[in-house]
């Protein structure tokens, strides 16, 4: 969670700075990372039907080991963990 806070933090330092250069941030809408969004959930549907074509339980542990680290990256482990499990 610290790394999230630490790049929220330098996005916004970087903002403030563009702000006082009275330039715009090449940094696309809100809309357009909402497509970006829709589309790691949308590459999602592939797998899913694979497996339910295949006969395989979609079960929340497949979502979590197969789904999940592609959606949203390699999470930061808590520290003294090995994988970042609690």
């Amino acid at each position: 969670m610290k790394l999230y806070l630490v790049a929220l933090g330098a996005g916004v330092l970087v903002g403030v700075i563009y702000g006082l250069m009275n330039v715009r941030s090449p940094a696309p809408p809100v809309i357009a990372l909402i497509g970006l969004l829709g589309i790691l959930v949308g590459e999602q549907v592939v797998p899913v039907a694979k497996r339910l074509i295949a006969g395989q339980p979609i079960t929340l542990s497949w979502v979590k080991q197969d789904c999940v680290p592609h959606v949203f990256g390699e999470l930061p482990a808590k520290p003294g963990t090995k994988d970042g499990a609690a």
